[in-house]
């Protein structure tokens, strides 16, 4: 059984490593996607600020943020290291995710109906990183005799 749990595990980690790479090697087109992010106000120094120090956009940034996130958190989850921690975070960024492209409630027609599938896809993922951060690091035998 353990092998299974880590196959499926890996198969899993797989679409956030695939998409993460995706992301970053085409940086401008998932800058544009991160555009119609809003930040808020109280924000606006510290924004300011970063894109003074790195000569980038705050929407090439959070480009380069979202796809090293799930890159790193694929890996992470496929490895088995820290993968409650690392599921926790990706629970956070799809549900951010869902929220800012997916927006199914603004919508109407197949537009609606489209992202609406997105959304659900994304709660099925949120499903699963759920029972990644609640499942413990590796599973306890049962051996006759002992009783837990």
């Amino acid at each position: 059984m353990p092998a299974l749990v880590t196959f499926g595990r890996i198969l899993f980690a797989v679409l956030f490593v695939f998409s993460g790479a995706a992301k970053l090697m085409d940086l401008s087109a998932t800058a544009q996607m991160t555009e119609k992010i809003v930040l808020p106000a109280i924000l606006a120094p510290y924004t300011a600020q970063l894109e003074t120090i790195t000569g980038m956009s705050i929407a090439h940034l959070l480009a380069i943020v979202s796809g090293a996130i799930e890159i790193i958190c694929g890996v992470m989850i496929a490895l088995n290291f820290g993968a409650r921690f690392f599921a926790i975070i990706l629970i956070l960024f799809v549900a951010a995710a869902t929220f800012y492209f997916h927006d199914f409630w603004n919508q109407t027609g197949t537009d609606a109906r489209n992202n609406l599938v997105h959304a659900l896809k994304n709660l099925s993922l949120i499903g699963a990183l759920f029972m990644i951060a609640g499942s413990s690091r590796t599973a306890k035998v049962h051996e006759p005799g002992y009783d837990v």
